[in-house]
């Protein structure tokens, strides 16, 4: 679990948090508290930041070694903040067995369609699962950029083989796919949840080791800075290694 405190998860985690923040404030009235629902929410850094700040959370995590991290996690909340979050053992295809359409302002779902064969259903699901003018925040990864970290690497035939493919093998050694911009555009609009803004998460440090600590805070700064920055700047966004994307709901 040592990882999820690195500079790689910390990166993508306060990136994902600034620009979620920043779609919350354009759509939502100031003090307004949100029913969330996080699918795969893994360790829960999004769910718990979001319950801090005063939203309702149901969390629902299929891998039980990350729900008892998230459930780990949320027990050493204070107690106002634990009865504004609810955690449910269950996969992301199965959200309406376990819930009524309409029933959240907010979904989110970081990092799980890599690992969905067939995202279509799950995401017209996740649209249906949206109140009206609710937002769906989804965290891929960029099959447009396949070829960038084992080229910025060194590894040139793993970069020339990245150019025709849309699966990639994942820092666990495992075989998952990827997305393109343009076909989850289309995808979202499809279920009626046209994408309103996207950004680029992990353009600089993708290929720093799962293990590397934190520079001082400082220094830190700065490289959030400069990738928050890429993150929203043409043409560097497209070559980030995750894609955030959030639709809206008509």
């Amino acid at each position: 679990m040592k990882s999820l405190g690195g500079l790689r998860n910390v990166v993508r985690q306060e990136l994902v948090a600034r620009q979620l923040d920043e779609q919350i404030a354009a759509r939502f009235p100031v003090g307004q508290r949100l029913r969330v629902l996080d699918v795969g929410m893994g360790q829960g850094t999004q769910a718990l930041r979001l319950a801090r700040a005063g939203h309702s959370v149901t969390g629902l995590e299929s891998d039980g070694t990350m729900l008892t991290a998230a459930r780990q996690a949320l027990a050493g909340e204070p107690e106002g903040i634990r009865e504004r979050v609810r955690l449910i053992e269950g996969d992301g295809q199965d959200t309406g067995v376990h819930f009524l359409p309409g029933s959240f302002d907010l979904v989110l779902c970081h990092g799980v369609l890599m690992y969905v064969q067939e995202p279509d259903p799950m995401l017209a699901g996740l649209a249906r699962m949206l109140a009206s003018g609710g937002l769906l925040s989804l965290l891929v990864r960029n099959a447009d950029a396949l070829a960038m970290r084992p080229g910025t690497a060194g590894d040139f035939g793993a970069a020339l083989a990245a150019f025709d493919t849309d699966t990639y093998t994942n820092r666990l050694g495992v075989t998952v796919r990827a997305d393109r911009l343009d076909a989850l555009t289309a995808t979202l609009a499809g279920i009626a949840a046209p994408l309103h803004a996207w950004y680029g998460v992990r353009v600089f440090c993708d290929n720093v080791s799962n293990e590397a600590e934190l520079p001082a805070p400082p220094e830190l700064a700065r490289l959030l800075d400069a990738e928050d920055r890429a993150g929203r700047t043409d043409p560097y966004r497209r070559v980030a290694a995750l894609l955030h994307l959030c639709g809206v709901r008509g």
